[in-house]
């Protein structure tokens, strides 16, 4: 898988080389369902768990970029973002002489459904306040509010691993379905603990932030607003920024303040 250069204002495309076939990375290309992730489709193509990746572009103020690969599933990695941030520092970012358009929320938007629900704010920066609530004793409740910037998102979001529940893995496996995960790639509940070391001690709701960060990438520009999630999920994100966008007299394009210009990964090249 690589990830390569793109013209400004080409947006985030992945590439299925097998196939031929370039999906944009926007709200048009959702997958029918989002619960553990999320997917992209067009036609026959589809490309599985972008979450992360995207989440990483974003953070990293990533703007045009093509991800070619050459199957349908982005390499998990560790569960997390840092991998990718890794990667593409390695390799570099050149910023562009375009400027960068922000959509900059002016009127508060709100999906609920059941004791679920998401909402964002006007602000002038973006920024996630999320709390999510699990009948597990080592989980229970975690909430946590953070400006997103590339500094927060690399020290305080990247990091935070995915996780699941041990008897959801086993269910999974008996379908034939997770044979990949493992220790090494997301934190593991167990009945009474966690099976592997935490990074953070709320571990958990930052990856939320995380997972929500990646999924908001497909309203195609960063934000200027505060995200406010209860109980949230892939599909709960996917549901408002459609509603986003459906909303056009909810939000406008501004320029960026700075860093003014559009920017792109250098090449970067990961086996999985």
């Amino acid at each position: 898988m690589s990830l390569k250069p793109a013209a400004a204002g080409a947006g985030i495309t992945f590439r299925r080389s097998d196939l031929g076939i370039d999906i944009p990375a926007n709200l048009a290309h959702l997958g029918p369902t989002q619960v553990l992730q999320t997917t992209l489709v067009k036609g026959q193509a589809t490309v599985d768990t972008v979450e992360h990746l995207l989440s990483a572009l974003r953070g990293l103020g990533i703007d045009n970029v093509v991800v070619e690969l050459n199957q349908s599933e982005v390499p998990i990695m560790d569960g997390s973002a840092a991998p990718w941030v890794y990667l593409i520092q390695e390799a570099g970012v050149k910023e562009l002489s375009a400027p960068r358009k922000v959509l900059r929320v002016l009127r508060a938007v709100t999906v609920e459904r059941g004791e679920k629900s998401i909402s964002i704010y006007p602000s002038d920066t973006f920024k996630i306040s999320y709390a999510i609530q699990f009948d597990h004793p080592m989980l229970r409740s975690q909430k946590k509010t953070l400006e997103i910037t590339e500094a927060s998102f690399i020290d305080e979001i990247a990091p935070a691993r995915t996780f699941g529940f041990l008897k959801e893995v086993e269910m999974l496996r008996q379908r034939g379905l997770a044979l990949g995960g493992s220790l090494d790639n997301a934190v593991v509940l167990g009945e009474t603990g966690v099976l592997n070391p935490l990074r953070f001690d709320d571990e958990f709701v930052r990856h939320k932030m995380l997972d929500v960060i990646g999924d908001l990438a497909l309203v195609g520009h960063p934000i200027a607003g505060h995200v406010s999630v209860q109980r949230g999920g892939h599909a709960l994100h996917a549901e408002l920024a459609s509603e986003l966008m459906r909303q056009t007299e909810s939000w406008t394009l501004v320029d960026a303040s700075a860093p003014a210009g559009q920017r792109v990964p250098v090449v970067s090249t990961v086996v999985a």
